[in-house]
């Protein structure tokens, strides 16, 4: 039966995943003040992913969160002026905004890059509450076709097109590209009890470790029972057997170098973004090199389905259920999916109206 998924799917290599560090920063006049590196934008569903640059001293008030948004601090400082995210966040620190979230501050400390996942618009009031402009997919996707810049496929039809090259342009690497990505994941720079609703220090969380996939470890950020979706850290030092996407997944590589379908020998390194469609298929991944760890981001969408090889039978299925469950038994706090009795979510009501 899982032989019958996508049986013309045969990939190639990185036709499912970008790396940031060969890519520009975008300025959309949409968001003043903003970088981007664009990633995905979906004209299905409306969610986008890129990685955020704000300089020193940008400063941006009155963001109304119309879709939620999870990011990863890479580098840099960002400070949350009030409400409930109130704080100051920095690399490894992992966070959750929640669908209608108004953002009254925030501001970068330092110069600081973070990779986000917007779930939907976000739109950039004034002092009034009037709508000054909305951030979309299209805006990020209309911004990348200016620029030359090929985004990642969305379907596992569109990964199997040939896919154009972006645009030649000067590289412009991540912070975490240099000897700073291993901070992203030393448990020694955790920040000392850090503790917030919202967010949570990644470097802190205890490794989940099953004794009968030792070389596997996870750190479990958030689950949502509503939609199921689950966002992970992982450390990956072994090989992951057959195994088929039944949901899409995105990941960003931290730490180490990933072994990839076609992939070229020596893998692939920090700041390589791949999205998984739905219905894609692994027959093996695998960590390059013993010298370092392999950690990457995982935000899965869905279930995963694990086998011997194709045409043999299911083995196991993994979900929000079994990600939930491994970090209740390990008592670990989960992200909050949403405010809990937060009456300023209403403060904005209703967008335009001058107060």
């Amino acid at each position: 039966m899982s032989a019958e998924y996508n049986p013309d799917f045969d990939p190639t290599g990185i036709e499912g995943g970008v790396d940031t560090n060969q890519l520009p920063w975008l300025e959309l006049a949409c968001a003043p003040g903003w970088q981007f590196k664009p990633l995905r934008a979906s004209r299905e569903s409306g969610m986008f992913s890129a990685i955020v640059k704000l300089n020193q001293g940008i400063s941006t008030t009155n963001l109304l969160h119309l879709g939620a948004m999870d990011l990863l601090i890479l580098s840099g400082e960002l400070n949350f002026i009030d409400g409930p995210l109130a704080g100051s966040i920095g690399p490894g620190i992992w966070g959750y905004v929640p669908a209608n979230a108004c953002v009254a501050g925030l501001q970068a400390v330092q110069d600081t890059e973070f990779l986000a996942n917007f779930y939907g618009p976000v739109a950039f009031l004034s002092e009034q509450r009037a709508v000054l402009s909305l951030l979309t997919a299209m805006d990020l996707q209309q911004g990348a076709d200016a620029h030359g810049i090929t985004l990642v496929p969305n379907t596992l039809a569109e990964c199997m097109q040939p896919r154009a090259q972006s645009a030649h342009s000067a590289a412009m690497p991540l912070a975490i590209a240099g000897p700073s990505a291993g901070d992203l994941v030393n448990a020694q720079a955790a920040t000392a009890e850090f503790v917030h609703p919202h967010f949570v220090d990644t470097r802190a969380i205890a490794w989940i470790v099953d004794p009968t996939l030792p070389d596997i470890g996870l750190k479990v950020l958030r689950v949502s029972e509503e939609t199921g979706v689950s966002s992970l850290i992982v450390r990956h030092n072994g090989v992951a057997g057959p195994h088929y996407h039944l949901g899409a997944a995105d990941f960003l590589v931290l730490n180490g170098h990933i072994g990839y379908r076609a992939g070229p020998p020596e893998g692939y390194g920090p700041g390589v973004w791949f999205y998984e469609p739905a219905g894609a298929r692994h027959e093996a991944t695998q960590r390059v090199g013993d010298h370092e760890d392999l950690i990457y981001t995982a935000n899965v969408y869905g279930p995963i389905q694990f086998d011997d090889g194709p045409g043999t039978p299911i083995n196991a299925v993994q979900s929000w259920m079994q990600y939930k469950q491994a970090a209740t038994a390990f008592g670990i706090k989960l992200v909050a999916n949403q405010f809990e009795s937060d009456s300023s979510l209403l403060a904005w009501a209703p967008i335009g109206s001058k107060g």
